[in-house]
């Protein structure tokens, strides 16, 4: 089982996602544990501060290291002691490295995820050294971290055993044979909709055909 751990200042948003669809039926088989951990539960002092105004001046806030610290340090503490156990922290941020499916099949080989939400103008720089990498979920920027933790999650998640239904599922989707491949158009009923008709080969029951047909229309689909 691959544990999830999730630091950010909204954690029912974590929780909503993760407690539906797939995510939700692998945790309930025990394949997978999320838990979303408040930065602010690591803050000192009355008002819970996770985040101050930058050295130097500049606009916005920065999340402080010392709440980010305290909550690497206890989420890693309890597991430490197994034999063996891979546990990476990672930060979610526009300056990671852009994520895509053979990393987050990597990604599946760890026994934990430490995952940092960023809000705010960023993290303070320190923080760096307390993570093990960087990820980017693309070239534009979003409010917060949550978003980008679900999507590693999800993707990592699907590379477990069982947590997708069909065994050849991974294989035939898109970007899983290699980055480049596209998966192939595929219909269901009604046959004919509106004029437009399902592929005859589909309906030959002549599976080789079928099966060269889709490798046909997946080399197509990603020119």
């Amino acid at each position: 089982m691959i544990q999830f751990d999730i630091i950010t200042i909204f954690p029912e948003l974590i929780e909503h996602y993760a407690n539906e669809s797939i995510l939700k039926r692998a945790q309930e088989k025990k394949l997978i544990q999320i838990k979303a951990h408040d930065l602010r539960d690591f803050t000192i002092g009355k008002h819970k501060q996770v985040d101050d105004r930058p050295f130097g001046g500049g606009p916005g806030m920065i999340l402080m290291v010392e709440p980010i610290a305290k909550a690497i340090n206890k989420i890693k503490s309890k597991p430490s002691t197994r034999s063996g156990y891979k546990s990476r922290v990672i930060m979610l941020t526009p300056a990671g490295k852009t994520f895509d499916q053979k990393m987050g099949k990597r990604l599946a080989k760890y026994d934990q995820l430490i995952l940092l939400s960023g809000r705010y103008e960023g993290f303070d720089a320190r923080i760096d050294k307390l993570v093990d990498e960087k990820i980017s979920i693309g070239n534009y920027v979003l409010a917060g971290g949550e978003l980008p933790a679900m999507i590693v999650t999800e993707v990592v998640a699907r590379h477990i055993p069982s947590v997708v239904g069909h065994k050849d599922a991974l294989a035939e989707e898109t970007f899983g044979p290699s980055p480049d491949y596209v998966e192939y158009p595929q219909y269901t009923r009604p046959e004919n909709y509106k004029g437009q008709k399902v592929p005859e080969i589909l309906l030959s029951g002549n599976h080789k055909k079928i099966s060269e047909w889709r490798q046909k229309m997946a080399k197509i689909r990603k020119i």
